[in-house]
């Protein structure tokens, strides 16, 4: 299975994909001068487009105004994924990035964080999924204590903590990079374990089980609308940031 990734960075989100089976083609990315407002992709070649859009003006962790940059790489994203015809796309970002919606596919909503698939920080990061035949991400997650703080862009702390918090052998390197391009890199990627679950929820994507309400990925039985409260709280909570939120992209 062929997959495109958009916004690759360091190939976190790759390295799972990879890793489970798919073969990636990275496009045009910004650390190697790569620009994806001249990028076009040819129709019905790929299986899939995945990526990370930057973030910077959609995250809790922004001092400054926003630029603009962040709407636009979405509009960048769908525009691609429009061009490629692909069977389904996937987007990870912050939790604060607007919705994704493309012509044609269906949409899915997961709100994911490390410790649920096996790294010991509490990094929170939201996924969105789309299909031409209207198929979504079941997702198992075995939640455990994080005694870590979540990695950033700009965190501080050394690399090799980093690198291994975010799934990457701590003695990671790219060698034409700087201690801080580095640590931005790695601390904009997606961790390894989430990635790879990913990758195994696209190969096992279901359209015959019915899912969490709250967009959870989790599966319900019965007449169950949400897996557990704590998916009944996060779908209202959701619904009401959603209707006091300005509206940033369409």
């Amino acid at each position: 299975m062929l997959v495109l990734s958009l916004f690759p960075g360091i190939g976190l989100l790759d390295r799972g994909f990879e890793d489970a089976g798919f073969c990636v083609v990275r496009g045009p990315d910004l650390i190697f001068g790569g620009d994806i407002r001249r990028f076009h992709a040819p129709a019905g070649r790929f299986d899939g487009v995945i990526g990370g859009p930057p973030c910077q003006d959609f995250s809790k962790a922004r001092r400054s105004q926003q630029t603009g940059e962040g709407a636009d790489m979405l509009r960048q994203f769908v525009r691609v994924v429009t061009e490629a015809k692909p069977q389904w796309w996937l987007a990870e970002n912050v939790p604060g990035v607007p919705d994704i919606r493309i012509d044609g596919y269906s949409w899915q909503r997961l709100d994911l964080n490390a410790s649920e698939f096996g790294h010991d920080q509490r990094r929170l990061r939201h996924v969105q999924f789309g299909a031409l035949d209207g198929s979504a991400l079941r997702l198992d997650r075995k939640k455990s204590p994080a005694s870590n703080a979540t990695v950033l862009a700009n965190d501080n702390r050394p690399l090799a903590e980093i690198a291994g918090l975010q799934g990457l052998p701590s003695d990671f390197d790219i060698p034409a990079f700087t201690r801080g391009a580095l640590t931005r890199a790695i601390g904009n990627g997606v961790p390894y374990g989430m990635a790879y679950a990913l990758a195994q929820a696209v190969l096992n994507r279901t359209t015959g089980v019915t899912l969490c309400a709250c967009s959870c990925g989790r599966p319900v039985t019965g007449r169950r609308i949400y897996y557990d409260g704590a998916c009944r709280k996060r779908a209202f909570d959701r619904q009401f940031k959603k209707q006091l939120a300005p509206k940033v992209w369409s």
